[in-house]
C-alpha cells in the first residue's frame, strides 16, 4: 500500500468508513506487533501475547479514531504507537506486580529488589536508542511486513539478533543450537527479507 491510498484511507476513515480504518489498521498490523514484541522483551517473555496488545490497541483505535487529528501516515503512526505504548505499559506493570507477589510468597530470597525497573516499567528516555529510532516511520512498517513473510524461527532470530542486540551464544542457548546452526538461520532469513524487499519494490512500480 503507498502514501497515496493510505491517505485516501485516512480521508475515507475520518468520513466515517470504518472498513477504511480497518484496511489501515491491518496495514500496520505487523508493524505494531514488533513494536509491542520489543516493549515487552524481558520480564513479561512468555507471560503476554504481543498480539494481545496489539488486539487491545486495534479496538482501542477504532473506538478514539475521532480523537486523532492528525493529517497523514506520521501523525496516524505516532497515534498508534501512543495507544500502544501505553497499553504496553499498563501490561507489563500488571504482569510484573503479579510476578513480583509469587516470587515474594515463594522464593523471596530469589528476587532482586534493587534491579533498575523490577517493579515499574520506566518510561523511554529522551535520547532514543539508535534500534529504537529504527523502528520509526514507513521503512520500519515496511521492514515488520517483511519479517513476516519469513519462517517463525528466521523471523525471531532476526529479530532477537539486529533489534534486541541478542549474541550469538545468546541465540544458540534460545533455540537449542549452535553458533553454526544459528548463524545459518540468520543468513537464510536475511536472504528472506531482500526477497521480500524486492519483490515489494517491484510492486510499488506497477
Amino acid at each position: 500500500m503507498n502514501s497515496a491510498q493510505i491517505q485516501e484511507l485516512l480521508i475515507r476513515a475520518r468520513q466515517g468508513d470504518g472498513a477504511a480504518l480497518g484496511r489501515l489498521l491491518d496495514h500496520y498490523r505487523a508493524y505494531l506487533r514488533l513494536l509491542a514484541q520489543r516493549r515487552l522483551e524481558g520480564r513479561a517473555r512468555g507471560r503476554v501475547d504481543a498480539s494481545d496488545v496489539v488486539q487491545q490497541t486495534y479496538l482501542e483505535a477504532h473506538r478514539d479514531f475521532e480523537r486523532f487529528f492528525g493529517q497523514g501516515e506520521a501523525e496516524f503512526l505516532g497515534w498508534l504507537r501512543q495507544i500502544l505504548e501505553h497499553n504496553a505499559a499498563n501490561t507489563l506493570e500488571r504482569h510484573v506486580f503479579t510476578q513480583k507477589r509469587t516470587v515474594d510468597r515463594e522464593q523471596s530470597f530469589e528476587f532482586d529488589h534493587d534491579e533498575p525497573g523490577a517493579i515499574v516499567p520506566q518510561p523511554a528516555a529522551p535520547n532514543t536508542s539508535p534500534s529504537r529510532r529504527a523502528m520509526l516511520g514507513e521503512a520500519a512498517v515496511r521492514l515488520a511486513q517483511a519479517l513476516e513473510t519469513l519462517p517463525a524461527e528466521q523471523r525471531e532470530a532476526i529479530r532477537l539478533r539486529h533489534l534486541e542486540g541478542w549474541s550469538l551464544a545468546q541465540l544458540a542457548a534460545h533455540f537449542d543450537r549452535s553458533e553454526t546452526a544459528v548463524a545459518g538461520l540468520l543468513k537464510r532469513g536475511l536472504r528472506g527479507l531482500r526477497n521480500a524487499f524486492r519483490g515489494d519494490e517491484n510492486q510499488d512500480a506497477l
